[in-house]
């Protein structure tokens, strides 16, 4: 098995592309080996000394580090458990899809959620997705779209301004009614 690998925006974040499916459609974001109980994949990644955060996108896994700790010295690592984890033919993810909060929308915004989700997937998801992230919509009230930044999204250097200047500058121009964008935490 032939794992790749790309850089992303963010330093701290490395991109691992095992060649096959490793979410579908869907993503899943883990902050801490905690919230990774029901990923074996991710489990096994922060069983790894400098492991901080994992991300499963549709085909990728983006793996943040911690500081402390070079890529030179993790990246085999990480490599290892990735490769073993897909030989071994075990499951990505146990227990079906995780239950997220319900969206903050006012149903008689309906018509401009649905427009903003579009935008959002057509056009910023994909990009975010090459560079091992995702954005998840987390809301929509008064004119102000709620954001989740997850994977190598999360805590990159250049999340707010991809944010301000690139997603809300183009939200702003296709949805009129749309005067602001937000990042928010789960």
């Amino acid at each position: 098995m032939f794992i790749e690998t790309e850089s992303t925006p963010n330093p701290a974040t490395l991109k691992f592309l095992p060649g096959r499916d490793v979410m579908g459609l869907s993503t899943a974001d883990f902050a801490s080996a905690v919230t990774a109980v029901r990923s074996p994949l991710a489990t096994g990644l922060f069983a790894l000394p400098g492991v901080a955060r994992v991300f499963l996108g549709g085909d990728f896994v983006s793996v943040t580090k911690s500081d402390d700790l070079s890529w030179q010295a993790l990246k085999p690592r990480v490599l290892g458990v990735i490769m073993d984890h897909f030989v071994a033919g075990l499951p990505v993810i146990e227990g079906g899809e995780a239950e997220f909060d319900e969206e903050d929308v006012d149903e008689a915004d309906r018509e401009v959620v649905d427009q903003i989700k579009e935008l959002l997937d057509t056009r910023v998801r994909p990009a975010v997705a090459g560079d091992g992230g995702d954005i998840v919509f987390r809301g929509y009230r008064d004119g102000v779209v709620r954001l989740h930044m997850q994977g190598s999204c999360s805590g990159c250097p250049s999340s707010s301004a991809t944010l301000k200047h690139g997603i809300e500058n183009m939200l702003k121009h296709y949805v009129p009614e749309v005067v602001a964008v937000e990042q928010v935490e789960f």
